[in-house]
């Protein structure tokens, strides 16, 4: 940065875009050169703009703050980011060793300062840890990795795309995957196995509790153990689905969850 940081804000909520935005006219050095209302014109806008710091939210209608990292990922020079959300702390601390830095809102004047002030001293250190190393550590963290990774689904005669993290489970049922969210049922494209499925959600937080399920465990609301030395999972799926973990994969959930 040569003095003037080019920064760009998202925020899906008008009041808060205009919030931080007063905030940071109090930065002389800070020149705002756009901002996004949604993940999809967040990437556009980056992706021209070239800015050397982005303000981000991650909680968004549709796409999230997220998928907005994975597709910002290719871009060279990339930028830093700092994130502006209602995480609570538990989140925040997950995150804490590879983004510049986090604020929570609403944003106090003297927190966003200080914000600044980090990236400032990132911005001129030359340790080796440039903005797409964090960015990639930043993804892995969060559990997702670089690029933008969607299922094709299929739904009222069209294919929609769903991020991985809204996906509470994969079922296998009647020769067809289907992916499960909250309150919907996909069925997904006919030649998708569940074993591609584990291939090619590498990175993603998702477990194969027995040969025709794989669940999202960000997404497990509570387990207990079951007959025969299984477990039953219960899903954050709006239905409270029950999941049966075989007992051959038992000990690996227990790995997996840390327990």
């Amino acid at each position: 940065m040569n003095g003037t940081i080019r920064t760009i804000l998202v925020d899906d909520e008008p009041p808060a875009l205009d919030e931080l935005n007063y905030l940071l006219s109090a930065h002389p050095d800070v020149d705002v050169v756009g901002t996004a209302a949604s993940a999809a014109e967040a990437a556009r806008t980056i992706a021209a703009k070239r800015p050397d710091l982005v303000f981000l939210d991650i909680q968004m209608p549709g796409r999230d703050g997220f998928s907005v990292l994975g597709e910002i990922m290719e871009l060279e020079p990339q930028p830093l980011v700092v994130f502006v959300t209602a995480f609570d702390e538990y989140a925040i601390r997950a995150f804490e060793e590879n983004a510049v830095d986090y604020i929570l809102k609403p944003v106090d004047p003297r927190r966003l300062a200080a914000s600044l002030d980090r990236v400032r001293k990132r911005a001129g250190a030359d340790d080796g840890n440039d903005a797409g190393e964090m960015l990639r550590r930043l993804l892995a963290g969060a559990g997702l990795k670089p690029g933008v990774t969607r299922i094709s689904v299929e739904h009222g005669g069209r294919n929609i795309l769903l991020n991985p993290r809204e996906i509470a489970y994969f079922n296998y049922e009647n020769r067809r995957v289907h992916a499960v969210t909250r309150g919907q049922v996909y069925p997904c494209s006919c030649d998708l196995t569940l074993d591609r499925l584990e291939e090619r959600l590498e990175g993603f937080p998702f477990f194969r509790a027995n040969r025709s399920q794989l669940v999202n465990l960000a997404l497990v609301r509570t387990y207990a153990p079951w007959f025969n030395g299984k477990y039953v999972l219960t899903m954050n799926d709006g239905a409270e689905t029950e999941v049966a973990v075989s007992k051959g994969r038992v000990r690996a959930f227990r790995d997996a969850m840390e327990l």
